[in-house]
């Protein structure tokens, strides 16, 4: 149940003095991480509760590799780059996108923009840049059935989608730090579905709720999970009533998994996470660009001195990296982090520098 601003804030009080110690809340999405900047919600919080910034923007957690494929697909004149507009500034070992000219470069705001361009450029290949998590994968698996009806031969997609829950347990299963609890993001839940977080409380204990974006729906969230540490009852939960279901889009669902396989791919920061990413399915193999071109996916090497790695797994806030609001910054980014707009880095270099106005 959502509960209006005064009951949030007494209940998360009440509750975290019930804990009696410092708790650190994971918030997934990155527009949540933007929503709770925006909303000055960090400085509104109980001293002992702690805000991680997640790995939930699908532009900073991919791979450097996969920038650096994408830098050396555009070089070639019979290839053009299909993408979304964030990836054009994410730099990578040799330049980015932006500054290495956008000649064989189109901006498309929808997948089927990047099918629509294959049928007007016969003479070309089209790459689309898949990169997204749950909520944008049944486009991406539709423009690869459009693509299919109308017998396109120069599309085809890199797919750089990546699955949510994994990483969540890669984070509770491999990092240095405690997280206490998440909480989920709202959009990508609609497609799963809630449930898809039990097996993360039955396994790890620890509470998943379930929040849309506006700042009373968080500050919700942010009570819901306070109370649940303190009743010591983690469980999975949702104050975003409106669109999450326990089940999700059965439809999407279906979509995801006719076009798609899960397998171990890699995320910047995380590294190789079982079942962590997304490709297409072999039967679709003519539109795999990987395939294609003879693309094999190895770790890339972060660049010098970006701790963007980090940020995404909530070991350190933005300004512990040496880099920020120095040589890093949105006009000169190093890392995909300062890049997108759901990215932690651009988040606190726009809402400001200092640690004490969002600690």
């Amino acid at each position: 149940m959502n509960l209006d601003l005064q009951t949030a804030f007494v209940r998360m009080n009440e509750a975290c003095a019930k804990i009696g110690r410092p708790i650190q809340v994971m918030e997934v999405c990155g527009t949540h991480t933007v929503s709770i900047f925006r909303g000055g919600i960090r400085t509104l919080l109980p001293k002992t509760l702690k805000l991680l910034s997640g790995p939930g923007c699908p532009v900073c957690v991919t791979d450097q590799s996969y920038i650096d494929v994408v830098l050396k697909l555009v070089q070639r004149p019979d290839i053009l780059i299909a993408t979304y507009g964030d990836m054009i500034r994410v730099p990578g070992s040799a330049g980015s996108l932006e500054t290495l000219g956008l000649r064989n470069v189109e901006v498309v705001i929808s997948s089927d923009d990047a099918v629509q361009l294959a049928r007007k450029n016969p003479k070309k290949i089209v790459v689309f840049l898949a990169v997204g998590f749950e909520t944008t994968t049944p486009a991406t698996a539709v423009a690869v059935a459009e693509a299919e009806r109308l017998e396109l031969d120069n599309f085809c997609v890199l797919c750089g989608h990546k699955v949510v829950v994994p990483a969540m347990n890669a984070l509770l299963g491999g990092m240095n730090h405690r997280i206490d609890a998440f909480l989920c993001p709202g959009h990508v839940t609609v497609i799963i579905g809630s449930d898809a977080y039990r097996p993360v409380v039955e396994r790890f204990g620890v509470p998943c709720v379930v929040a849309g974006f506006e700042p009373l729906q968080i500050l919700s969230g942010l009570a819901e999970i306070c109370q649940q540490l303190a009743d010591k009852r983690p469980q999975v939960s949702s104050v975003y009533h409106a669109v999450v279901t326990p089940k999700g889009n059965l439809t999407a669902q279906k979509l995801i998994s006719q076009y798609f396989e899960p397998y171990d791919g890699l995320w910047r920061g995380l590294g190789r996470i079982p079942m962590g990413s997304l490709r297409l399915r072999t039967e679709y193999s003519q539109y795999d660009a990987m395939a294609r071109f003879g693309i094999e996916e190895v770790p890339g090497k972060e660049l010098p001195g970006c701790r963007c790695g980090e940020v995404l797994c909530g070991l350190i806030d933005p300004p512990d990296c040496a880099l920020f609001a120095k040589v890093c910054n949105p006009d000169t980014p190093v890392g995909p982090c300062m890049v997108s707009s759901e990215g932690a880095c651009s988040a606190w270099y726009k809402y400001g520098h200092s640690r004490s106005t969002h600690a």
